[in-house]
């Protein structure tokens, strides 16, 4: 990998410390994972949306395929088994209590949850891609990497807690039709 200083140094560093193969993909300004993926032209199931989730008084970071969203309950299991105690409240704490816990400035969240010694929880359906990108914690670059080196680097949870969002496209078909059916009233 080639120093890039665009990357922030403390992914930078970990993931040269690491000696894990990875990628720095540098791209437009994004904020989502969805716009992260339109932009990247890539797969919605191969970029990891990244979520600080607290449950109860604990912290992790969850990663999902861009097109799922997150279900709490089945996240609660999951970590109820995990922990061996009942989560009873699982909720996505706002920018500033991520950014007064964590350190960092709000949306800036990298998916590498050792940095900030979070436990790492994935759903099993992003595992299933060979590579995945993740967040660097910069609205500008992002990390490709197989995803079993990325489970094995963070040391990463799966389980089942994600569900495929319904993301309706429209044809492009349909629209041709109305054109032509409006210039023949003319």
């Amino acid at each position: 990998m080639k120093k890039n200083v665009k990357l922030p140094e403390r992914v930078a560093k970990y993931l040269k410390d690491s000696g894990v193969k990875h990628n720095v993909l540098e791209h437009r300004t994004v904020y989502t994972a969805m716009d992260a993926a339109n932009t990247m032209k890539r797969k919605m199931g191969e970029i990891a949306k990244s979520l600080l989730v607290q449950a109860d008084k604990d912290y992790f970071l969850v990663l999902l395929p861009a097109d799922y969203n997150l279900d709490f309950k089945k996240l609660g299991q999951c970590l109820g088994m995990q922990t061996g105690k009942k989560v009873k409240t699982v909720k996505i704490p706002g920018e500033k209590i991520m950014a007064e816990a964590l350190k960092i400035k709000a949306g800036t969240m990298s998916a590498f949850g050792q940095l900030n010694k979070l436990p790492v929880i994935m759903d099993k359906s992003l595992a299933k891609a060979k590579k995945a990108v993740f967040s660097s914690g910069s609205f500008n670059h992002s990390v490709e990497m197989a995803v079993k080196d990325f489970v094995k680097l963070e040391n990463a949870v799966l389980g089942s807690f994600g569900i495929k969002k319904r993301i309706k496209i429209q044809k492009v078909n349909k629209i041709k039709k109305v054109v032509k059916v409006a210039k023949r009233k003319k």
